[in-house]
């Protein structure tokens, strides 16, 4: 089964706890299976990067390079090859924080292991391929400033400033971004809450009990999940009645969705079910996928 549940991007003002939640997810995600954790062994082994101490690593890994990071030291290669942290990060999360400070172009080269769960590096003397199935996370301010949204802070950006502050993120790459999540401000009354409604451990195993379900569901069919549902698959389990169609048709005219978001709208909308335990997709779980991807909300606005 592929690992990757869903590309995630928090957008909020600084403060509003887009790192802390980063740092949470892996604490919901499914434990890492013995296949999963040899690969991601031999990997950190042909890096250099296993402690002499470690037999085999048991956890998933939360990798989170600097934005001053090379494509180079993103992607991998170099005169000696080696894996970057995309592979670094395989069968675990990539965090990116403050997206928007990392180069466009080495942006750039994450939108083939994005699409294909491993990079290919071509040198003069050798090509090579390194898997790359992670889970990116990423954190962007909402202008360079931070507070355009929120209501405590006035914000200070011009609108060309934020028109070029969003520009450094492409089209391509966004739409590779399954969840555009907003994180607003917290609350002083929510800050004072000792504990949430729903801990780590019962997250994980909702999680679990899903994918279970999905294993279930695909069992010897070429996608083992939904986030890799494709073509005459992804039409069968995520059919639509005639209501939904009209539903998304005036959705997609509306927000200019591509076909990639599209397909990542109904896989978001057939999660958003099975978590649900509804068989079929409803017009409320497009919904809420929809609602799930701010940055189109937010274009369609600017326009």
């Amino acid at each position: 089964m592929n690992y990757i549940i869903y590309n995630v991007l928090f957008m909020g003002p600084p403060g509003s706890g887009k790192t802390m939640l980063a740092k949470r997810i892996p604490t919901v995600l499914p434990l890492l299976e013995f296949d999963e954790a040899l690969e991601v062994t031999k990997i950190y082994s042909v890096a250099g990067q296993l402690k002499p101490d470690t037999g085999l690593i048991t956890e998933r890994p939360f990798r989170s390079p600097h934005h001053t990071i090379s494509d180079v030291g993103l992607i991998g290669g170099g005169q000696y090859p080696k894996p970057g942290e995309v592979s670094l990060g395989h069968r675990g999360v990539l965090f990116l924080d403050e997206m928007a400070e990392f180069k466009k172009h080495v942006l750039e080269v994450l939108r083939q292991p994005l699409e294909d769960g491993e990079v290919s590096i071509s040198r003069a003397a050798v090509s090579l391929s390194y898997p790359a199935d992670f889970m990116l996370v990423s954190a962007l301010n909402p202008c360079p400033c931070g507070y355009r949204f929120d209501e405590s802070h006035p914000c200070t950006c011009t609108p060309k400033q934020i028109q070029r502050y969003h520009a450094r993120l492409s089209g391509p790459l966004l739409d590779r971004i399954d969840l555009q999540v907003e994180v607003p401000a917290v609350p002083y009354q929510d800050l004072r809450q000792e504990s949430g409604s729903l801990d780590s451990k019962t997250m994980r195993g909702r999680i679990e009990a899903t994918r279970e379900l999905q294993r279930q569901r695909y069992e010897g069919l070429p996608c083992g999940s939904n986030s890799e549902l494709f073509g005459r698959w992804l039409q069968r389990f995520c059919s639509l009645s005639e209501d939904e169609h009209d539903f998304m048709e005036q959705v997609v005219r509306k927000l200019g969705l591509s076909a990639r978001a599209h397909t990542r709208v109904l896989r978001i909308a057939r999660t958003i079910a099975d978590l649900a335990g509804t068989e079929s997709i409803g017009t409320g779980h497009l919904a809420e996928a929809i609602n799930l991807r701010f940055m189109d909300r937010e274009n369609t606005t600017a326009n």
